[in-house]
């Protein structure tokens, strides 16, 4: 299926998949060589609404900007930042896609134009003025000019994880007044009823299984805004506002229904810019970055880097497979050979497995040989210097190059990771492969990074430096320095839909966003994320435990283990719950009885022969057994006080996954919903 094209009165050049402009400097690009503006003069040239606050419930009502001297940039709305984009960028590739063996191509200018027949598709079939449409289904171009048009009609864009539950869909559909529902495909549809404000539904992949009244194909959508003229679409867009609402981002919902998080143009817009040149992202002035879409676009961190970015910068984005994460990202890696990735904790890891399981497949002299390799980079690496040893540009030519030639990364120079802590043991992996993963961290209600690591702002297990034109403070500050985090910023949310009381609970009285994490800050300005505070345990005695750095010491002291989850809140002891690395199940993507090969070495080196998690469980494998007592127990004697060494621990007869629930969509753990799913295990420790 193609996209469906439209005549203009422009005549596109034929798209090539790298393309560069000029080379310009950076910095002259970036800098404003008109006089300064006041904040004053600044907000009496901007278009806004009129609003009276910082923050609203209400999908049609506006708010103030948090614009000082810090940010005193002009708001723009995103179809502004579209067009200024296809001034500057109209005939580079903005978007490509692999249908079957060949790779159809769109320009900014085409994405721009496809974008308006979408917004006109949706006007002719009746989206009103601050409702929705709802998109599910996997990263596509249809889903980003879907998005795109959605805005430009006025709308607001509601990305629904594909994971959710058939109910979980329709809560978002309705509680966002959903007009229209886009959706990828029949299976997808199957989730999709009949709501109250909805007045049609678009198909955009597979071929529609029955007609039914307001059901379209994505061929038969498009073709609806021929019917819509430009003056009515200009109309709509010129009426909008900086500080409306364009986006919700609807979060998990891990501890009860999810919430919307409101984001206006201007959250969009500015983030776009800022928090990825704060990650060194480049415009294509300077060189046209190249990533791949995979992860879900309906959380703030991939739509931010994946579909705003791109427009903002002039990036290509290429779309991978819909089996990404079962097997196929890598070979799309291979083809597209980005030069920016990112990457959730999770995801970060299974490359860590599989390229270990590669290397313990390898002959005796080449393991050695990577190895030493690893070795070589790690400490280089970690020594934070420019200068590179001959023995690290030997292991880097010879070995570490061709590792990630391999990954499909060559091309590749920054590596970020972000929605979720990452590991030590991970961090450290990857600097063997001279890899330096850049941490962002934010949430939803920043509209995605308040702080950002990138080739310039780097610390080992640091968040990094605070997005340039925002703010941050930390509340509550105990005697190590560690206090809760909150941001003031262009990024901070106009407010949960329909959420009067949780939106308070969220800003404080000046409006400060409480990000609800614990971290500290050193002399030079790196964040340090330590906990969460719904996380932090406190135990019977009175004692508080942030359960992330145990984890993941159990992770690095015992490679066989997948999950760790820390328990004991309001309890005496701290307990344990653990899963084994195990092998996924390609078509279902759930974990099976067989162990993973790391694993399965991890219990040859002790002389086990166990290669099933049914095979250890249970005490079965004493030997297993009694090495993760062993490893617990160097985890406790590093223990800061009593309260702090784990005292009990089980394996769990299954590792932890997105389609068991305990992983959320990112892979994240939700660890509300472990203490429901095993509540008898974690009962039976703490039984007299």
């Amino acid at each position: 299926m193609g996209y469906y094209c439209i005549p203009t009165r422009e005549t596109f050049p034929s798209p090539i998949f790298q393309q560069k402009c000029p080379s310009l400097n950076c910095d002259d690009l970036l800098s404003n060589a008109a006089e300064k503006k006041s904040i004053e003069e600044v907000l009496a040239g901007a278009e806004l609404a009129p609003a009276q606050c910082l923050w609203t419930t209400e999908a049609s009502r506006s708010v103030q900007l948090r614009m000082d001297e810090l940010c005193p940039e002009q708001p723009i709305t995103v179809h502004q930042m579209f067009t200024n984009s296809v001034q500057k960028y109209g005939k580079l590739t903005a978007l490509a896609s692999k249908r079957g063996n060949k790779w159809e191509k769109v320009t900014f200018s085409e994405y721009y134009h496809l974008s308006r027949m979408a917004a006109k598709g949706f006007l002719k079939l009746g989206l009103e003025q601050f409702h929705s449409v709802a998109i599910l289904g996997f990263n596509s171009a249809e889903w980003f000019i879907a998005a795109v048009g959605t805005v430009f009609a006025g709308g607001i864009m509601a990305g629904i994880y594909t994971t959710n539950s058939p109910d979980a869909c329709l809560y978002v559909a309705k509680d966002s007044r959903a007009n229209v529902i886009v959706v990828e495909n029949q299976k997808q549809l199957d989730k999709i009823l009949q709501l109250p404000h909805l007045k049609a539904i678009v198909q955009y992949s597979g071929s529609l299984k029955e007609k039914l009244p307001n059901f379209y194909s994505w061929e038969e959508f498009m073709g609806l805004g021929l019917e819509v003229s430009d003056q009515e679409l200009d109309e709509v867009i010129s009426s909008q506002k900086a500080n409306q609402c364009c986006v919700l981002i609807y979060t998990s919902g891990t501890t009860g229904s999810p919430k919307g998080v409101m984001l206006s143009h201007d959250n969009i817009t500015w983030t776009a810019h800022h928090a990825s040149r704060a990650g060194d992202m480049q415009p294509a002035e300077i060189r046209q970055e190249s990533l791949v879409s995979y992860l879900p676009l309906s959380h703030i961190a991939a739509q931010i880097y994946d579909l705003w970015t791109g427009i903002q910068w002039g990036e290509q984005v290429s779309f991978a497979q819909p089996d990404a994460l079962k097997g196929s990202l890598v070979d799309t890696l291979r083809e597209v050979t980005p030069t920016a990735h990112m990457g959730v904790p999770r995801v970060w890891e299974k490359i860590m497995e599989k390229i270990k399981e590669g290397i313990s497949r390898c002959g005796y002299m080449k393991r050695k040989l990577v190895t030493w390799a690893m070795s070589v980079s790690l400490e280089a690496n970690q020594r934070l210097t420019k200068y590179k040893s001959f023995l690290f540009t030997l292991a880097d030519s010879l070995v570490l190059q061709k590792l990630r030639a391999e990954l499909g990364i060559s091309n590749c120079v920054k590596f970020f990771s972000g929605a979720a802590p990452i590991g030590n043991e991970t961090l450290q992996f990857f600097l063997g492969l001279n890899i330096r993963l850049y941490e962002a961290y934010g949430m939803s209600e920043s509209s995605g990074p308040h702080f950002m690591s990138g080739p310039k702002v780097y610390r080992f297990s640091s968040c990094g430096k605070v997005v340039p034109g925002c703010r941050y403070k930390l509340v509550n500050v105990d005697a190590d320095g560690i206090g809760e985090v909150c941001f003031w910023g262009r990024n901070v949310f106009m407010g949960f839909l329909n959420l009067e009381d949780k939106t308070k609970e969220a800003l404080d009285e000046d409006g400060w966003l409480r990000s609800g994490d614990l971290g500290k800050v050193d002399e030079d300005g790196f964040l340090y994320i330590t906990g969460r505070i719904k996380e932090l345990i406190i135990t019977a005695g009175g004692e508080n435990v942030a359960p992330l750095s145990i984890e993941d010491a159990v992770k690095q002291e015992l490679p066989i283990i997948s999950n760790a989850m820390l328990i004991g809140d309001k309890r005496k002891f701290l307990s344990m719950l653990l899963t084994l690395k195990c092998t996924i199940n390609p078509e279902t993507t759930e974990p099976t009885d067989i162990l993973s090969l790391e694993a399965v070495e991890f219990c040859q080196r002790l002389g086990s022969q166990s290669t099933k998690v049914s095979g250890i469980i249970g005490g079965k494998d004493k030997i297993v057994y009694q090495s993760i007592e062993e490893g617990i127990a160097r985890v406790n004697s590093k223990a800061t006080s009593n309260a702090q060494r784990i005292q009990k621990w089980t394996i769990l007869g299954k590792d932890f996954s997105i389609v068991g629930g305990e992983l959320g969509p990112t892979m994240k753990l939700r660890r509300p919903v472990v203490l429901q799913i095993y509540h008898g295990e974690i009962e039976s420790f703490y039984r007299e």
